[in-house]
């Protein structure tokens, strides 16, 4: 199966930064991910939320590069949480214990903190 590119985009989302994730996470991830994240941070919010909504895959490298970000968070006294992990990925981060240094979520919403508005 052929990678798929990493891209990342950037939004704000009320006191938080929203990294939206696309493709696979790996060596070639490592420069996309810096960049989105030193974008998210210019505008200082308090929390980085990582969206995997739209993550193919990640390997160790990947792993690796998320750690970085991270140890880099903390360093800054920065939450980042993560949401719309498949359940393959929630597993690992647990195996791996990256849930012990950010909360994962099942949706944006969720993430922030808001409930969904009922549809009328």
């Amino acid at each position: 199966m052929p990678a798929t590119p990493f891209d990342a985009s950037v939004r704000q989302r009320d006191a938080s930064a929203v990294i939206d994730l696309f493709g696979d996470i790996n060596a070639a991830a490592k420069h996309g991910l810096d960049a989105a994240y030193a974008d998210a941070i210019a505008a200082f919010p308090d929390r980085v939320l990582l969206n995997f909504g739209a993550v193919d895959y990640i390997n160790s490298t990947g792993i690796a590069l998320i750690v970085g970000l991270l140890a880099r968070a903390r360093a800054e006294g920065r939450e980042v949480v993560a949401f719309g992990l498949d359940d393959h990925y929630r597993e690992i981060f647990t195996i791996t214990r990256l849930s012990d240094f950010m909360s994962l979520f099942p949706d944006e919403d969720t993430a922030v903190g808001e409930q969904p508005t009922p549809a009328l």
